[in-house]
């Protein structure tokens, strides 16, 4: 899954490495500013094709765990797709990356006293968990925030046969709520949950 900056990056060719190499060329990475025009290269590169308004963005990436968030919806009739291209109907997974929270090899990991305050639901976009996966670290921070989706494709995904209980689907509901409305039902567990803590606090 890629990470998610801030000011996201573009590789631009700068040109050939040798004039009749269409698979070799020089690069330039920068950022990728939105309000600026996308930079077409002087020469074309196979490797690197540029079509109008489009660029070739690059970013760093990492397997990781993450949680379907939706399964990505109803399969479009083979008739209406014909002579187009996939990308426009492909269906795709929606989810959530997990971020392990111990510092490790290539991984930063999170301070202690803000994890204690996602274990306490202070923040709509984190949810803490413990993950079933084995590994370094089993205690992970999901990130509602940065739900992406991901092709249905083995080479893209690789599906484990863990999934939610009931009772922690219907809290991930809420929660999505609560990231999205910033409110919650009446009958809310999670806000149950989080004014106990609170009062406990006083």
């Amino acid at each position: 899954m890629p990470h998610v900056e801030q000011v996201p990056k573009q590789i631009i060719a700068t040109g050939r490495a040798m004039a009749t190499d269409h698979l070799h060329a020089n690069y330039e990475i920068c950022p990728l500013q939105v309000c600026r025009p996308a930079s077409r290269p002087s020469l074309p590169v196979a490797a690197l094709p540029a079509f109008e308004g489009e660029v070739n963005a690059v970013y760093r990436a990492k397997k990781r765990p993450a949680l379907i968030i939706c399964e990505g919806g109803e399969e479009v009739a083979k008739q209406l797709t014909q002579g187009q291209p996939k990308w426009q109907t492909a269906q795709t997974l929606l989810v959530a990356p997990y971020y392990g929270v111990k510092e490790g090899e290539g991984r930063a990991g999170f301070k202690p006293e803000f994890v204690e305050r996602v274990r306490q639901c202070e923040y709509s976009r984190f949810m803490w968990d413990e993950l079933p996966i084995g590994g370094s670290t089993t205690e992970s921070i999901m990130r509602l925030d940065h739900i992406q989706p991901i092709g249905q494709h083995h080479d893209s995904i690789e599906i484990t046969n863990y999934r939610l209980s009931n009772e922690a689907i219907a809290i991930l509901d809420e929660w999505l709520d609560w990231l999205i409305t910033g409110e919650f039902d009446q009958d809310s567990m999670l806000l149950y949950f989080k004014e106990n803590i609170e009062a406990n606090r006083t």
